[in-house]
């Protein structure tokens, strides 16, 4: 490659994502737990809103922020954590990945220092690279997986801007504390730093509540989506909600990201919002039976271990092989299971696997008898 085309020097520093290699080594038939992506159908509202959107000629730029009508119906949706929310508060973007690279890249200044969760998602530290700042992984606790408070306040320096949380966690499926929400927005407040919390998983709660940053918007700034919630991963739909003051910064980065967030997916998530709990309810049943399923079967096999996670839909159990999770995930993927390693979702995720239980409990079953079996070859000394 010629000097002037050259890649630059914040993007060659990145590594590709550790969920993709592992399909990259894949055979056809294998049985895919590494995607966190929805088996479900979306709600037949959301299909409905959208087609007739596209066909009555909604096919234009929307306003920067998204359509007010949806600004609007998210606000209300939320005020159930912030009963001040209006649509002013709300930013449309096309998917949740995008509105925190607008936030980072909004927020962060060259030299800036970011603490992101680990293990914690893997686009978390590259967006604070991407700004120019410098990601700082901040330890989870083992087993319920919540922030070790402790351990962040050590690395809090004057260059430190941001906190980036994930509640409920993609790997972990951890839900926050009320505790822990509490001790970070203290944090905050005291070290005049902001909270980036990234809430996509907020209707997948199996036990306890949700605890969101929506009260602390004087400090917090949060983002959602819909391609989780509705089952539209392909729609590209997310959302931030953030005061005022934040909100025009973030309007102002988006218009430059991509001026606007595609009409007709609004429309179709529009229609849906009003319905959209009862399909929730179910959606909830369904993974909270596969994380039964695939939390006792992990917990049957000798040499693994996992706490049945209270979010998300992710199980992120502990292996005590004399192995890495890569190699374990190599030897996997060979037999025919896809997950993820651990480590791909930073330091303190070595030692652990993510398995996807969006999937079918017939292809979980599956997923897990591979699983047993290639533990056992392990430890009997066969792989």
């Amino acid at each position: 490659m010629t000097n002037g085309m050259k890649v630059s020097d914040r993007l060659a520093a990145i590594p590709m994502s550790g969920i993709r290699k592992m399909f990259d080594l894949a055979k056809p038939d294998s049985i895919n737990l590494g995607l966190g992506e929805p088996d479900l159908e979306p709600p037949k509202e959301a299909i409905e809103g959208m087609n007739a959107a596209a066909v009555d000629g909604k096919n234009k730029y929307s306003p920067t922020a998204g359509i007010p009508e949806l600004r609007d119906a998210i606000a209300e949706r939320f005020s159930r954590y912030n009963p001040g929310l209006s649509g002013r508060n709300v930013i449309v973007t096309p998917s949740g990945s995008t509105a925190l690279l607008e936030m980072t890249q909004a927020f962060v200044d060259p030299g800036d220092e970011v603490l992101v969760p680990s293990p914690g998602f893997v686009i978390y530290a590259p967006h604070a690279s991407l700004a120019g700042g410098k990601p700082v992984e901040y330890r989870l606790t083992e087993g319920d997986f919540q922030p070790d408070i402790d351990y962040i306040q050590d690395r809090i320096t004057e260059k430190t801007k941001m906190i980036v949380v994930n509640n409920p966690s993609n790997p972990t499926g951890g839900v926050l504390s009320e505790e822990s929400r509490k001790a970070l927005a203290d944090i905050a407040h005291d070290k005049d730093v902001m909270i980036m919390s990234d809430e996509v998983y907020e209707s997948f709660v199996y036990e306890g509540r949700h605890q969101s940053f929506l009260p602390y918007l004087d400090r917090a700034v949060v983002v959602g989506g819909f391609s989780k919630m509705m089952a539209v991963t392909g729609w590209r739909l997310g959302f931030a909600i953030a005061n005022e003051e934040c909100m025009d910064a973030l309007v102002k980065m988006q218009y430059h990201v991509c001026a606007s967030p595609g009409m007709p997916a609004m429309y179709g998530v529009l229609n849906a919002m009003p319905s959209i709990d009862p399909y929730l309810e179910n959606a909830r049943a369904t993974f909270k039976k596969r994380r039964d399923l695939i939390s006792k079967r992990i917990n049957e096999i000798d040499g693994m271990s996992i706490i049945p996670p209270k979010g998300a839909f992710y199980a992120f159990p502990s292996f005590d092989l004399d192995m890495t999770s890569q190699e374990l995930a190599n030897e996997l993927v060979k037999a025919g299971l896809i997950c993820t390693p651990g480590s791909a979702f930073g330091t303190f995720g070595e030692g652990h696997l993510r398995f996807s239980y969006a999937a079918s409990e017939e292809k979980i079953d599956k997923g897990m008898d591979i699983l047993a079996d290639t533990v056992r070859k392990i430890k009997g000394g066969r792989i």
